[in-house]
């Protein structure tokens, strides 16, 4: 196990939370104990990183509605919940929302240890993907409106004299939107272009209303005729 070694442990039983606190460090985990989960929401950042390991039933809040409150905060992390005691019906929820494991509070610390790795190994999955995103949304939020604009015809597979007429205006201006959205964004075609403009959820679609007037896609046009790049 390697990279981030985090554990967020949320349980609202002080004696549990130190004595799963000591386990964990004695095995080379950075432990920050929680007594209630809106304390450990509270602390939240971008920076926040790790796993979670947390009780199902705390007094403030349920572990459910904390899991759902941590996807929808600035530091989303894989969640680990504990148990005083066998629930079918929570498991499959949990594992339902996306929890890594449903486990039993007096499951061996190797299952537990072992449980850990995997959400700490997801974590770092997920925030590679979540940093690659940011960097490419980064870069679109440089462009202009219009930039923007010009950008879902260029998506769409339309050309610079059918981008023009779309947009009422001289193709020399798509030309300088163009260049300026290649300055802006460092990507030179249209293809490239598509596909990060899709990873990024920049536009609720790529196709263009036009499509359906007989405007062809960027991958069904000659080379050198797909688009306006």
């Amino acid at each position: 196990m390697t990279g981030i070694r985090t554990v967020h442990v949320v349980d609202d039983d002080e004696s549990f939370l130190t004595a799963v606190s000591r386990l964990l460090r004695l095995n080379g985990l950075d432990v920050r104990p929680f007594t209630s989960a809106s304390r450990f929401l509270e602390s939240l950042d971008a920076g926040s990183r790790g796993c979670v390991l947390a009780d199902l039933e705390m007094p403030d809040m349920s572990g459910f509605e904390m899991q759902q409150r941590l996807g929808q905060s600035v530091a989303p992390m894989p969640v680990i919940f504990l148990t005083g005691q066998g629930d079918i019906p929570g498991s499959v929820r949990a594992m339902r929302n996306g929890a890594v494991d449903f486990l039993e509070k007096r499951v061996p610390a190797e299952e537990l240890l072992h449980a850990i790795c995997i959400a700490l190994e997801r974590d770092a999955a997920e925030f590679s993907v979540r940093s690659r995103l940011g960097g490419i949304r980064a870069r679109f939020a440089r462009l202009s409106t219009r930039e923007h604009e010009v950008l879902r015809h260029v998506v769409a597979g339309r050309m610079i004299k059918e981008i023009a007429a779309a947009l009422h205006i001289h193709e020399r201006t798509v030309k300088l939107h163009r260049t300026a959205i290649t300055r802006k964004t460092g990507v030179q075609s249209a293809a490239m272009l598509a596909t990060l403009a899709h990873e990024s959820g920049l536009f609720a679609t790529l196709r263009d209303p036009a499509e359906s007037n007989g405007a062809a896609s960027a991958s069904n046009l000659p080379l050198g005729e797909a688009s306006a790049f």
